[in-house]
């Protein structure tokens, strides 16, 4: 099961499911090929030259305004934030 650095699995992707993309490729080039075919991911760009594998696990910035139009659910994305500040404390 592939999954992206936004941590959806590509299998309910539309870009995968409609064989537009061959799934969540960490890679320079994949990130290239999207974007030649108007397909850009905003979460993608910043999480391969970054190294960051799937953003809610290793990105201390997540959730970021990369996320704000995502098909995360907002309470969802506010309850990680929370219990992301607590752990920290």
């Amino acid at each position: 099961m592939k999954v992206g650095s936004c941590g959806i699995c590509c299998d309910t992707c539309g870009l995968y499911t409609k064989k537009i993309c061959s799934g969540c490729e960490k890679s320079e080039k994949h990130v290239d090929f999207l974007k030649s075919i108007n397909a850009n991911c905003p979460v993608l760009e910043c999480a391969v030259p970054n190294k960051v594998d799937v953003c809610s696990r290793d990105c201390r910035m997540f959730p970021c305004s990369n996320f704000k139009d995502w098909p995360l659910a907002q309470g969802w994305l506010e309850m990680f934030k929370e219990r992301a500040i607590q752990k920290d404390n």
